[in-house]
């Protein structure tokens, strides 16, 4: 219960920090970070792991770990919580995950993109 309760907080922290982010112009984000390969990104947020708590495209899970696409938190923040993880995530240092590693992934993140709206949806509209 202690760690459903830690998981949900620290993904409710996550979330409203990526809101405030995307509210101060978010979309810049990527923008900020170093260029990156969002192909050899994807390529190693599998090889490294990442995607078994955060999903293939970086949806998240409230039990494993919270969403990281499609509202990227800043590169800042991003590296950050790479290098010296706040909770479970272990740290990836410089000799696991370069910073031109760091910048693919990232730049794998910022590829994702957002899901539909349930309305433009066909198979979801009624008759």
């Amino acid at each position: 219960m202690k760690q459903s309760v830690l998981a949900l907080s620290f993904s409710l922290g996550v979330a409203l920090f990526s809101g405030a982010a995307l509210a101060q112009g978010g979309a810049t984000n990527a923008a900020t970070a170093p260029s990156g390969d969002a192909a050899r990104g994807q390529q190693l947020f599998v090889a490294d792991g990442c995607y078994q708590c955060h999903g293939y495209v970086g949806q998240g899970s409230i039990r494993t770990g919270p969403a990281l696409a499609p509202a990227l938190v800043p590169w800042p923040a991003f590296t950050a919580q790479l290098r010296e993880p706040a909770d479970k995530m272990p740290p990836y240092t410089d000799k696991v995950v370069s910073e031109a590693q760091m910048a693919d992934i990232y730049a794998y993140l910022a590829s994702v993109p957002a899901s539909p709206k349930p309305q433009d949806i066909p198979l979801l509209k009624l008759q």
